[in-house]
């Protein structure tokens, strides 16, 4: 996996890490991190789902515009520090970030985004705002902007055990989006997050099978 730089418009450079696909990449998969930062599981994302599937994987470095090389454990002190640095963050840093992978390293291919907990929400907004066909996993800060309309063909992935996100704020979101696909699985937060105890192996696989198939559809050279 290679390391690169990227700069935003508003002058804020991060890093990103970069999968590269066997042979010429069918598209460019922003990769949107966890609260945890870009660690081993968003990079494994990236390699092991995205760039393994034929897509140039990317994974800005977002807490890099605040302290560089953030990288948190999955432990109540690991989770405070990543809400504290994403409430700081906000959301459009991230946006224009995303927006600099693709222009940068993405340049000439068509671009989606594909988002994890806080990431899934950030990959919402990459629809409404930047007009990329987007893939939300368990994004359950996206409540709040469903007044904001898609721009993109836009997915949604939850799980129905998930202790942080209610199946009524689920419904709210399908409700509102109904050309959106939202797909709810017998798992809880975090079915994705590979080597964890969240991890449920036949969501995990029956999302990604959905979300490369949405890829496939919604990213295009035409």
């Amino acid at each position: 996996m290679e390391t690169l730089q990227i700069d935003a418009i508003d002058g804020k450079s991060v890093r990103a890490f970069v999968a590269r696909p066997q042979g010429e990449p069918k598209g460019c998969i922003v990769v949107v991190q966890e609260i945890f930062g870009v660690n081993d599981h968003i990079r494994w994302v990236a390699a092991q789902q995205y760039a393994a599937a034929g897509y140039l994987a990317v994974a800005p470095a977002f807490f890099d515009r605040i302290e560089s090389g953030v990288e948190l454990g999955y432990t109540p002190e690991g989770t405070a520090r990543g809400r504290t640095l994403v409430d700081e963050l906000g959301l459009d840093a991230p946006l224009r970030d995303i927006r600099a992978a693709q222009q940068q390293i993405g340049r000439g291919l068509p671009t989606g985004v594909v988002g994890y907990c806080w990431g899934g929400t950030v990959a919402y907004l990459s629809a409404t705002r930047l007009g990329l066909p987007s893939v939300g996993y368990y994004g359950g800060r996206t409540v709040p902007y469903l007044h904001e309309r898609l721009q993109s063909p836009m997915m949604f992935h939850f799980g129905e055990k998930d202790a942080l996100i209610t199946m009524d704020a689920v419904k709210r979101i399908s409700q509102t989006h109904p050309q959106a696909a939202c797909h709810v699985y017998p798992a809880g937060h975090g079915f994705n997050r590979h080597g964890h105890p969240d991890w449920h192996d036949d969501s995990a696989k029956t999302a990604l099978e959905r979300t490369l198939a949405f890829f496939e559809q919604n990213l295009s050279h035409d």
